[in-house]
């Protein structure tokens, strides 16, 4: 049996814009279409980003902190922050060290007495806006050890761009559920789509469930009775 031993498939934006509307049995003929169509990607990214953790997104970065500085602005294409820690010792095979931080409310973190209190910090919490996105610790770090802050959080999925020939920045295996994604909102804009729209939905959530489902973290779990309890 002879096979390509090769392993490298993937669609460009335009192959998946003509699977789309090949789901949809229309044509993709004019600029206004693949327009339109780039458009729609980037909102699918943004609806896919809504619904949750997706572990492809997620990216683990450091921050060293500054004695009697408590705030830290996040990278600009973070979403959301997951997981947060701070080390001491970075480096040092022997001594480095992870501690868990507790997150914490606004409002929480509003109703601290003393937030100039320099200190080793337990806590944190996040201060959002419109432009930037901050880590806010407390304690205040003081100078007693050296520390760094390890977190991981959901990134952005980036733009899809105007070559037709860029990929989307989402692993192979997520491509035929966004290829019916991008046509399910084809179909909602054009009137000769309509009749496809309940057979398009249904696949649609079906692949999603399907590739979210597979691409789930995944972890070892052992459950032992307590026989204390039984004698």
């Amino acid at each position: 049996m002879a096979t390509s031993g090769t392993t490298t498939f993937n669609l460009d934006l335009g192959d998946i814009m003509e699977e789309a509307y090949d789901i949809c049995g229309i044509e993709l003929r004019s600029g206004y279409d693949y327009k339109g169509a780039r458009r729609a990607l980037d909102l699918v990214f943004l609806e896919w980003q809504n619904k949750g953790l997706n572990l492809f997104t997620v990216v683990t970065a450091t921050q060293a902190l500054t004695e009697g500085t408590s705030s830290y602005p996040l990278p600009a294409d973070s979403l959301e922050i997951i997981d947060v820690s701070l080390r001491t010792d970075a480096g040092d095979v022997d001594k480095q060290k992870d501690t868990r931080l507790t997150r914490i409310s606004r409002t929480q973190y509003s109703h601290i007495a003393n937030k100039l209190l320099k200190s080793r910090p337990t806590q944190f919490y996040i201060e959002k806006s419109s432009s930037a996105n901050n880590i806010v610790l407390w304690a205040t770090p003081d100078n007693a050890e050296t520390y760094t802050l390890v977190y991981d959080y959901i990134a952005r999925i980036e733009d899809t761009g105007k070559p037709a020939s860029n990929n989307a920045d989402v692993p192979v295996a997520y491509l035929p559920c966004l290829t019916y994604a991008l046509a399910y909102n084809i179909a909602c804009k054009r009137p000769e789509a309509q009749e496809r729209i309940a057979m398009i939905r249904a696949r649609y959530m079906e692949l999603w469930d399907e590739v979210s489902s597979a691409q789930r973290e995944r972890a070892n779990i052992k459950l032992a009775p307590n026989l204390r309890m039984y004698q």
